[in-house]
């Protein structure tokens, strides 16, 4: 089920990445970063205690970019959920020698893991929406419980045209699950702009991007898209889209 789109296509390089970078695109890309610049900077003034939590999608790593560049007082950490493609481990470390820091790494509990692996299967959840959200509560959902703990606000990357589960994203919100306040920076940025702000500052990336994968999660649950497909249709592509989220940012 996975990697048989990317197979087909090994040759051919997605535009996407490589955007044409006119002066309008330009500035707005450096009208958009001044903004959230500020954000940041207001977000971590009112809440000293303030984290983002860095997934190493194309979205991330602006961010990542932003807050390194500047030394902005913003903790960053990452969910390694050990399935996560070879790609994704390669720009971990590529990450810490181009910002000279170690990352901030949160894991499954093991004892959780082995039970569902042992009890349910190693890909058990292709089976069933049920198996598949119990898959993703263990490996990302617990360990950004333990990642928020004593925080008071958090940082995502997530854009409002991404999905139709995440339309009419707000910059700013307060998330009842977690009971602390959530920023989104990145909320009216386009798939261009981010891809522009990447090239135009020399941000590494994951190269999985530039096989046609738009949005990158586990090795078992992502795959390469069509052109003109949804960003997050190779994500959990054998369920309905108003289901595809992994309980991270799915709202009480």
């Amino acid at each position: 089920m996975f990697g048989d789109a990317s197979m087909i296509r090994s040759a051919a390089k997605n535009p996407a990445t490589t955007p044409v970078l006119t002066e309008i695109l330009k500035q707005a890309v450096i009208k958009k970063r001044e903004q959230v610049l500020d954000l940041l900077k207001d977000a971590a003034e009112k809440f000293p205690s303030i984290t983002f939590a860095n997934s190493f999608g194309a979205e991330d790593m602006v961010l990542t970019d932003i807050i390194m560049r500047e030394k902005l007082s913003i903790e960053i950490f990452s969910l390694d959920t050990g399935r996560l493609p070879a790609e994704t481990y390669t720009l971990m470390a590529e990450v810490e020698r181009t910002y000279d820091s170690k990352l901030k790494v949160y894991f499954p509990q093991h004892e959780v893991v082995e039970n569902y692996v042992q009890t349910k299967g190693i890909n058990a959840f292709y089976e069933s929406i049920d198996l598949r959200k119990a898959c993703c509560h263990m490996r990302k959902v617990e360990p950004l419980k333990r990642a928020l703990n004593g925080k008071q606000a958090w940082i995502t990357g997530m854009r409002a045209e991404q999905a139709s589960t995440r339309a009419n994203l707000p910059v700013q919100e307060f998330d009842e699950g977690n009971q602390l306040e959530k920023f989104n920076p990145l909320s009216d940025w386009t798939e261009q702009e981010v891809w522009a702000y990447i090239s135009l500052h020399e941000v590494p990336y994951n190269k999985l991007h530039d096989a046609f994968y738009p949005s990158i999660g586990c090795a078992p649950c992502t795959r390469s898209v069509a052109m003109g497909e949804d960003v997050r249709a190779g994500r959990w592509w054998w369920e309905d889209p108003t289901n595809k989220e992994c309980g991270l940012h799915v709202k009480k």
